[in-house]
């Protein structure tokens, strides 16, 4: 009778374990926390609704902060994850950066070393680009373009270019402010996300 109790938890132990595949852990700034918006509108819910209907192991934890910049998500990333202990991680990261006229170099060390950071905890990272307004000028806006690949590459992690490709300058796409994604944009967010962050899952 133990012995048959000991495998049956064994056997419960190796299910529980079996039944999460991991979790997709999300830091990113004020487009990824769903500004101006309900939660349960923003991208990064539908991509738990959309893991749910598919493999209902993948749990997504939304550590998203509006406002917040590469530094700020650099400086709480080893917090994050000690917690989560996460398969995945998505960066969210810079737009911030570049409208508060920071340096791309910095951006680029801040990235790189977010990047590092997660890889070193065992986690893929999938970096998810941004593109600066012409207003700011062409030498920086190009310095800023260029930061995301360069990281991307040289940590050979997969790179989502603009995350509001086709979201960006298109009015109903985008709330009065210019700069967050309206409701109806969420859904496109996640389908500019989803063919970079699908292989690795």
């Amino acid at each position: 009778m133990r012995k048959w109790l000991k495998c049956g938890a064994l056997a419960l132990l190796c299910w529980t374990q079996g039944a999460l595949a991991g979790t997709v852990l999300v830091v990113g700034d004020s487009i990824s926390a769903a500004f101006g918006l309900e939660t349960s509108q923003g991208w990064v819910h539908l991509l738990q609704e959309r893991l749910v209907g598919a493999d209902d192991s993948w749990r997504v934890v939304n550590a998203s902060i509006s406002g917040d910049t590469t530094s700020g998500g650099l400086a709480r990333l080893d917090p994050l994850l000690e917690e989560y202990a996460p398969e995945v991680v998505i960066l969210e990261l810079g737009g911030n950066d570049g409208l508060r006229g920071q340096s791309p170099a910095q951006l680029k060390q801040n990235l790189a070393e977010m990047t590092e950071k997660a890889q070193a905890a065992g986690a893929k990272v999938l970096i998810l680009g941004m593109l600066m307004p012409p207003n700011l000028g062409r030498r920086y806006t190009e310095a800023f373009a260029k930061v995301f690949p360069e990281v991307a590459s040289e940590h050979n992690v997969p790179l989502v270019p603009f995350l509001l490709e086709g979201i960006a300058g298109v009015p109903s796409m985008m709330q009065a402010d210019g700069i967050h994604p309206t409701a109806e944009a969420q859904s496109r967010l996640l389908d500019n996300v989803w063919p970079a962050l699908k292989p690795l899952l």
